[in-house]
């Protein structure tokens, strides 16, 4: 033992070639939901939809990851991470790389999924393919309801190249002739209104074939570009869009945080150019004079065969046999055989699995707490809820009924700033206390807790969560929530909050990890302790399922455990900088991806623990930032029934996925799991929506 653990200390973990590089883990991840595209057992509407799914994912890379390392690039800030790379180095792999990725999706694209659904009547129309009674319906429809609201921008001195929003479809036209001023540019610009649809469906008593026939905006335009400059003559039109820095800075010395980021939404739409997108039938020399204008480079161009923005082009179809078959959650068998939420919870603690089963619990809790006369304070962290949220509406309930309501807003949840900032509106208008967090800190923790009388004393009733409160994605993300009365944990979560409103030390909790306090220090804690039980011979065990993985300490202490023996599997569904499978280094450590019908998005860590089992839900990944610089909440979960539930549901059911789970290998490179020879097809998800939905 003492000659292995010398020949283990002899390896240097900070040793770049041990990591992962972030981005292009990131990267991987991307791939991997662009494959699905390919997989014939996903229903053909739903490959389509995985397809476009890379695209929304691509432009946020872009918008975020691409746009801060061109920022440090630029301001030669960038420091390597632990694999090393510098960012000039990684932005040319990130090109290479994404460069072949969008070709690979453009010939998914045409030559697969576009004949594919052709064959079964739903069809994406070319101009050349428009019988004259489409294309006589298309020049009414562009007439009536497109042409109105063009604005067509002819570039010469006085109209410079336009300042356009982010992600915006536009045409570049070159023309022929003399306008009504007698001016000939050569150039225009045509801005598609973001306001039209970028898929028209043509009504069934025009194509008469009884299929479900869409036509391109962007094909409506070209076809009848031209009236848009009379008297001229339109010799070409070509869709191109430009990606720009959609990252909010905020100085967090600002008195008013929700101004200040109000202010802000407006420049996401104009950030730093960071990537041209452009029809491949464009001429070389107006692809170089978009570059020139947006000031970028030959690898921030992509030039796509076919419409340049993908992620527009989400549809439904009445075809059920091109969608995933629906389902209705569960309601949870306590709750429905209860006559109030309340008695439900003071019966047992309910363990909810999403979207397998219903997320109407949470609701139900607010609702009743709303309107219970015995309830005194409501109190709820809100990172994302959506514009039209039933949470929104009954906490507005609960404050006009003279119940203490505190909301902790967390107002820069990406992208959901705007409707954050509304919610939090809403809120303040009907009597509520509206907190936005610790400066420095996003709140990202999920719980809500009730207070209620109970005799002469006071109850709490408490939910604690993996994901958001918001109600479309709990029926598309898989998550766990945890309902209880427990003393302790009602105790907790109250001084949890106790922090978020007022000021003093880290709280004292006895049932709950929290960050940035004893997190990240009890994930090392409890991984030495494995590593210590392997030292000494005995039985060591680690299954923990999360989004990402990259804090370097965790990293380096789970290598130390690989060392020693520990048998660790981890199931990350996106960013992992961790190497597995290393001799002498990772070899007991085996990482996999789902990627599946749901977004995998429960946070799990089990620790054998000599025998006790830990097992622990939370809302944070294992990264610097929600380990250091953000409020997460770690629970427990004690009750034995659900413990047991919970490890076979939420991780051994995923580590026996033999279709849906990607294997991480040495290199970085992802491999599709296969069942071996005699054995069944286990997908996890499948499995679960069999016996809980």
């Amino acid at each position: 033992m003492n000659d292995i653990a010398s020949e283990h200390s002899a390896i240097d973990l900070n040793n770049p070639d041990y990591y992962f590089n972030r981005e292009l883990s990131l990267l991987q991840f991307n791939l991997r939901v662009l494959e699905q595209a390919m997989d014939d057992n996903h229903p053909l509407m739903e490959r389509l939809n995985f397809l476009l799914i890379f695209s929304s994912n691509m432009d946020e890379f872009f918008e975020i990851r691409v746009a801060g390392l061109r920022n440090k690039l630029e301001t030669g800030t960038g420091q390597p991470g632990p694999d090393g790379m510098l960012p000039a180095e990684l932005l040319k792999e990130i090109s290479r790389i994404t460069h072949e990725a969008v070709d690979r999706q453009y010939h998914i694209l045409n030559n697969i999924l576009l004949p594919a659904l052709r064959e079964e009547g739903v069809d994406f129309l070319r101009r050349e393919d428009w019988t004259d009674a489409q294309a006589e319906w298309v020049k009414k429809y562009f007439r009536e309801q497109v042409y109105p609201v063009l604005t067509p921008i002819a570039l010469d001195p006085s109209h410079p190249f336009p300042r356009l929003v982010n992600k915006s479809l536009n045409f570049i036209v070159p023309l022929d002739g003399k306008d009504a001023f007698g001016r000939s540019t050569g150039l225009a610009i045509v801005p598609a209104p973001r306001s039209l649809p970028r898929l028209i469906r043509i009504p069934d008593e025009i194509s008469g074939d009884g299929d479900d026939n869409f036509v391109f905006l962007s094909s409506m335009i070209h076809a009848h570009v031209s009236d848009l400059f009379p008297g001229m003559k339109a010799t070409g039109c070509y869709q191109f869009r430009v990606t720009r820095n959609a990252d909010l800075e905020v100085d967090e010395e600002v008195e008013d945080l929700a101004s200040a980021l109000k202010g802000q939404l407006l420049s996401r739409r104009y950030g730093d150019e960071v990537r041209l997108e452009v029809a491949d039938n464009c001429p070389r020399h107006l692809m170089h004079y978009l570059l020139e204008q947006f000031e970028l480079g030959e690898d921030d161009l992509y030039e796509v065969n076919g419409p340049v923005n993908l992620a527009r082009m989400f549809t439904s179809v009445d075809r059920p046999r091109l969608h995933y078959p629906p389902f209705t959650p569960k309601i949870h068998p306590t709750v429905k055989k209860s006559e109030s939420i309340f008695d439900a919870i003071d019966q047992e603690d309910l363990l909810l699995h999403h979207p397998f089963q219903s997320f109407q619990p949470v609701i139900t809790l607010l609702a009743e707490a709303a309107r219970d006369p015995k309830v005194l304070a409501i109190k709820q962290t809100l990172y994302r809820t959506g514009t039209k949220s039933e949470i929104l509406d009954h906490l507005e309930t609960a404050a006009r009924n003279g119940k203490e309501v505190t909301a902790i807003v967390e107002l820069r949840a990406r992208f959901d700033e705007e409707s954050n900032i509304e919610g939090a509106r809403r809120l303040q208008e009907a009597g509520a206390i509206v907190v936005y967090g610790v400066v420095g800190y996003k709140t990202h923790a999920k719980m809500l807790l009730v207070v209620r009388r109970d005799g002469d004393g006071i109850k709490r009733y408490v939910h604690l969560g993996t994901g958001n409160y918001h109600t479309k994605t709990t029926k598309l993300y898989t998550d766990y929530g945890l309902m209880t009365s427990d003393k302790a944990m009602g105790q907790d979560v109250h001084k949890i909050f106790q922090e978020l409103t007022g000021m003093g030390k880290a709280a004292r909790l006895k049932q709950l990890k929290h960050s940035p306090f004893t997190l990240h220090p009890s994930l090392i804690e409890w991984i030495e302790f494995e590593t210590a039980e392997a030292q000494a011979g005995r039985p060591a065990r680690i299954i923990a399922k999360f989004n990402s993985l990259t804090e370097e300490n965790i990293i380096q202490a789970l290598y130390r455990a690989s060392q020693a023996g520990v048998q660790i599997d981890l199931i990350v569904r996106g960013i992992c900088c961790l190497k597995p499978g290393i001799a002498g280094l990772s070899d007991n450590i085996r990482v996999r991806s789902i990627v599946g019908r749901f977004l995998e998005h429960t946070r799990i860590y089990h620790f054998h623990h000599a025998g006790e089992d830990l097992l622990y839900c939370s809302s944070a990944d294992w990264m610097d930032r929600n380990l250091f610089n953000r409020v997460e909440t770690c629970f427990p979960i004690n009750h034995p029934a659900l413990k047991t539930q919970m490890l076979e549901e939420g991780l051994q059911y995923y580590l026996r996925d033999n279709s849906r789970a990607w294997l991480l290998q040495p290199d970085g490179s992802y491999q599709r799991a296969q069942p071996v020879e005699g054995e069944e097809t286990f997908i996890a998800q499948q499995t679960l929506l069999d016996t809980l939905g």
